[in-house]
């Protein structure tokens, strides 16, 4: 077994190299950004945390937004691991493992984007049991370093096992994955809880400090995760032989309706909650909606943001609410693509920058990211879309059954590399 599991690892590296002309030049723009975004990541590592816009007042910015959306995004494709394997939804079944691909590439993204928001990188081996000091389990950032890499684990080896035994042409022994499958559906919720729970759990961050927020972040993953499949779907589609079933599209658009619903009642709930009680520790909340006075100066920098993001999702649940629209798949795309986008907003920069103003101290310092933190996360996104990418070219010929131990390497056309058994 050992050899066919490196002659699959050889031959998949072969399959890596095929593709059409469209595929060379999709992976060779992303891969273009990444290296922008590498140079970008270089020159913070000589200069220091100095290039970004972050100060000793807001220590959190575009770095750890994006880490907090991801978590979402990885954790939403539990949404489909539940249909497929605990309902047995075939139609869904025949999809989910690229939901867990998804979810793959999305976790690395999210580790990438905690060590860039390191001053130090070379300092992570403290975060190493048995090595550095991992302070487990007092610390709620242990228990992030945890479940995170746990989850990869667990589908890293959902994901391999199932092609490996497609690719072998031979069935899956159940006992080898369905448990770690339900293991996978709880710890995918872990995941996000406890993120939420870091912010939680700061006491001198009023604005953080709520129990709404882990339920907010399950429902706002819930909106954008599915929201993101169903236009990848599409997109895999059009250039795979990958078909994807309407009722799959049909689930995860319900899927999204709900979610984005409960989760615009719970932003509702929570902006009730800062401004009708006039207490002090609303001046965060205050900030992010209407902007603060102080010292003849109005801060409002995060005004257009989060007033853009409830705007898109109130659009894109109009149009999911309404049946002629929802199921108008143009109209579907735009709800998707406006909600993700403003989810990306809320609980981004609306969630992390707003925690830090005004200051403990009733300092208030702005925020917003600099040029060069943006190429960085543009680097570190093409990275995650050129893995997902990548994965996808391998999966969908072994799934469909053109990549088998007994076939040749397909071209493009589906044509065997030459050497190979046809």
């Amino acid at each position: 077994m050992i050899k066919e599991y490196i002659l699959f690892l050889i031959r998949a590296f072969r399959l890596s190299f095929a593709g059409t002309r469209g595929f060379y030049l999709w992976m060779a723009f992303l891969s273009v950004l990444v290296v922008i975004g590498g140079n970008a990541y270089v020159r913070q590592l000589v200069d220091g945390l100095a290039v970004t816009g972050m100060t000793d007042q807001v220590s959190w910015g575009a770095y750890i937004a994006n880490f907090t959306f991801l978590v979402g995004v990885a954790a939403a494709s539990v949404m489909l691991v539940i249909p497929a394997y605990v309902y047995r939804n075939k139609e869904v079944h025949d999809v989910v493992l690229y939901g867990e691909l998804l979810a793959i590439a999305a976790v690395i993204m999210c580790l990438f984007f905690v060590v860039v928001d390191f001053g130090r990188p070379d300092r992570a081996w403290h975060l190493i049991p048995g090595i550095g000091k991992f302070n487990f389990p007092a610390s709620m950032l242990s228990w992030d370093v945890i479940v995170l890499n746990g989850y990869l684990l667990l589908n890293l080896h959902i994901c391999g096992y199932l092609l490996f035994m497609k690719y072998m042409k031979k069935e899956p022994t159940r006992l080898f994955y369905i448990p770690i499958v339900f293991i996978s559906i709880v710890w995918a919720i872990s995941i996000h809880t406890v993120t939420a729970f870091l912010y939680v759990g700061l006491v001198g961050r009023p604005f953080w400090n709520a129990a709404i927020v882990a339920p907010r972040f399950l429902a706002s993953a819930f909106t954008a995760g599915p929201g993101l499949l169903i236009l990848a779907f599409q997109v895999m589609s059009w250039v795979t032989p990958l078909k994807v079933s309407e009722k799959s599209y049909n689930l995860l658009r319900q899927i999204i309706t709900a979610s984005l619903l409960i989760n615009l009642f719970m932003l509702f709930s929570e902006a009730f909650k800062e401004f009708y009680s006039g207490a002090l520790h609303g001046a965060s909340a205050k900030y992010l909606f209407l902007g603060l006075e102080h010292d003849g100066h109005t801060y409002n920098a995060l005004v257009p943001w989060i007033w853009s993001a409830i705007s898109m999702e109130t659009v894109a649940a109009l149009i999911l609410v309404v049946p002629f629209l929802a199921h108008n798949r143009s109209f579907l795309n735009v709800a998707c693509g406006l909600s993700f986008v403003g989810i990306w907003i809320e609980k981004g920069m609306g969630l992390i920058v707003t925690g830090f103003v005004p200051t403990p101290l009733g300092n208030i310092v702005e925020y917003l990211p600099s040029n060069n933190e943006l190429l960085v996360c543009l680097g570190i996104w093409a990275f995650g879309i050129l893995l997902f990418s990548w994965m996808v070219h391998l999966a969908v010929p072994i799934m469909n059954g053109t990549f088998t131990k007994d076939t040749g390497v397909p071209r493009a056309s589906g044509v065997a590399i030459k050497g190979e058994a046809s």
